[in-house]
């Protein structure tokens, strides 16, 4: 298993071995060793979601609350998503920035976001099918989203699926409604890089 940090940071890369012969494949999709000693602290599981998308649904931007923030660990075992990564801890070096990575059931890679970093994907294939480890469960109090198609945020979505075929995106209501970066700044929505550097160290010493 290989890892490797984004551009962002507080996310990363994972690529895993896999061993195929005439029966299938046999990998290792997740090693808390390895993500722990990445990171700076044990991965606590708390929740493991999974949605399954048809070619062009976009979900996010997502982010949740810090302190306790929610961590993913999310993979593609199935079908192909482009994700990505958006930092938007108000005072970060990298704020409004993002990093994108290819997961898919090709190569079996896998991104880990932590706390305070935001989350969104686009479907590029039926059926893609998307699973989330999480460090905290379901908080609907406390989870927010930023439009994934801000301008501000520059995120250049792919207009073809995996077939080649034409993508017309598909939002959920309540992402077609999120406000824009510069809108959930100036709400007081958007975690402070500060604070959540702090949490982190916080998780760190305590472990």
């Amino acid at each position: 298993m290989q890892i490797r940090p984004l551009t962002i940071d507080g996310a990363w890369e994972i690529t895993p071995v896999q061993h195929g012969d005439a029966r299938g494949l046999f990998t290792e999709a997740f090693k808390s060793s390895v993500l722990s000693e990445a990171i700076g602290h044990p991965f606590e599981l708390a929740q493991m979601n999974l949605s399954v998308s048809a070619a062009g649904v976009l979900r996010g931007v997502h982010f949740a609350d810090v302190p306790p923030g929610q961590a993913k660990y999310v993979t593609c075992p199935s079908g192909a998503v482009l994700d990505v990564i958006v930092d938007i801890r108000v005072g970060s070096p990298t704020f409004g920035m993002h990093d994108t990575v290819l997961l898919d059931d090709v190569d079996r890679r896998a991104v880990y976001l932590s706390e305070g970093l935001g989350h969104a994907f686009l479907s590029l294939a039926d059926g893609s099918t998307v699973t989330y480890l999480c460090s905290t469960g379901y908080n609907p109090s406390g989870e927010h989203g930023i439009d994934p198609t801000d301008p501000a945020l520059g995120i250049d979505w792919p207009t073809t699926g995996r077939d080649g075929v034409p993508l017309e995106y598909e939002l959920s209501a309540k992402d077609t409604a999120a406000p824009s970066l510069a809108a959930a700044e100036a709400s007081g929505l958007l975690p402070d890089h500060r604070e959540v550097t702090g949490y982190l160290r916080s998780l760190a010493e305590r472990d």
